[in-house]
């Protein structure tokens, strides 16, 4: 009797865009559970290369004509949302005419993710596990009848609620979320997306994985020489692309009130071409920056370049920050927005840490004067514990332990 475990079924409908932590957690896993089976609608994005070279097996079309159907009708409400943000972007017309191509965006999240489900179906008839890693925030259900198959989520934040029309669709496709077990990155996020959904499961668990490839000292080396910082000298980063829950206009104010000398490396998109002109013009800073999106050599070498990792959210803010994980599995020390209370509590009292005030450019300003005189410890192996990141194995074996506990709940 053949008693393997089946693969692990990992769906990541942005496996086509740039490096971050929702690729690099997908590469993890995949590495970690040769076999596994990734399904990826809009293919791979080229720094998730090897990927492939793991042993994974990677689905980029649909498998079957349940799931081409679905696909092809996603694409289509795709396009339509496309349009409609267009044409319905001014504020002449009533709210909820502006927010319908969200709502059609929604829909056609649903039905890839549908797609998918039916391909894994297909593809992995005995599944150890199916997880969606970068799951819609809406219509859970939906997507576990239209896709046939009971799956886990992670559902990282809730860009857009439901409005009546999509709330009637997902009351109608209720018994499917008894099918789901929605995965939180953050109590934050449960907090904000839970309540809305009072009749599926969920849980709390980090997203981001640790795959055990700290920086070296020769990596640490190499990167001062690539961007001829001295030795002696200051460094921050500021990884990923500009988004509006990053807090740049605090940096801005901050950095243009440093006393001492400091260099800043930018990476990531998008950017602002303005204010990083203005910083370049800045008597303390100096500046370097990388365009995104860079694949993980390019990146490991920024961080490895830094005497820390800077992090500015905006208050209120709570959904997991890849960055912070990033750093920290790295083995970069972090000055931190307490833009997020439970965040703040994790951090606080950390040797490897330093928190300033969210929106407060005075507070952030002093705490880069401070690497001068005091640069914090590096993060030890122990300091994942702290963000409750888990190994790639660990992760492997709780998706599998609970899609398990999920299957014979559904029978």
């Amino acid at each position: 009797m053949n008693t393997a475990p089946g693969p692990l079924v990992l769906i990541e409908p942005y496996a086509h865009r740039g490096g971050g932590h929702h690729q690099r957690t997908l590469a993890a896993l995949a590495a970690e559970r040769p076999g596994s089976l990734v399904i990826a609608p809009g293919g791979l994005s080229e720094d998730l290369a090897p990927l492939v070279r793991s042993g994974a097996r990677v689905a980029a079309s649909p498998a079957g004509p349940a799931a081409r159907a679905l696909l092809s009708v996603a694409r289509a409400a795709a396009r339509v949302a496309v349009v409609g943000q267009r044409v319905f972007a001014s504020r002449s017309w009533p709210q909820t005419v502006r927010r319908s191509p969200y709502q059609v965006t929604l829909l056609a999240r649903c039905l890839t993710e549908a797609a998918c489900l039916r391909t894994a179906r297909r593809l992995a008839p005995r599944a150890s596990s199916m997880v969606i890693l970068s799951a819609s925030e809406a219509l859970h259900g939906a997507a576990a009848l239209l896709g046939g198959a009971p799956h886990l989520r992670f559902v990282h934040e809730a860009v857009t609620t439901e409005d009546r029309p999509v709330r009637w669709l997902g009351r109608l496709a209720r018994q499917g979320e008894k099918r789901v077990i929605a995965l939180y990155p953050t109590a934050a996020v449960r907090d904000q997306v839970g309540p809305g959904f009072p009749h599926l499961p969920g849980e709390v668990r980090a997203f981001a994985v640790d795959d055990g490839r700290p920086l070296t000292d020769a990596e640490r080396d190499g990167a001062r020489s690539a961007f001829t910082i001295p030795a002696d000298a200051k460094a921050v980063c500021v990884v990923g692309g500009w988004w509006p829950y990053k807090d740049i206009p605090t940096v801005d104010s901050a950095l243009a009130r440093l006393t001492a000398p400091l260099h800043v490396l930018v990476c990531g998109t998008p950017l602002d071409d303005a204010v990083l002109t203005r910083w370049h013009q800045l008597p303390d800073v100096h500046l370097h920056t990388v365009p995104g999106p860079v694949g993980d050599q390019v990146l490991r070498l920024v961080y490895a370049a830094a005497d820390a990792a800077l992090v500015a959210r905006k208050s209120g803010v709570g959904k997991e920050s890849g960055l912070v994980m990033d750093a920290v599995r790295l083995g970069v020390p972090l000055i931190v927005s307490t833009h997020d209370p439970e965040l703040t509590a994790r951090l606080a009292g950390e040797p490897w840490i330093r928190l300033f005030a969210a929106g407060d450019p005075d507070a952030l300003a002093k705490a880069l004067d401070q690497l001068t005189a005091d640069v914090p410890a590096r993060p030890g192996p122990s300091a994942c514990g702290a963000l409750d990141m888990n190994s790639a194995a660990d992760q492997a074996a709780f998706l599998t332990n609970t899609y398990t506990r999920l299957t014979k709940e559904c029978r």
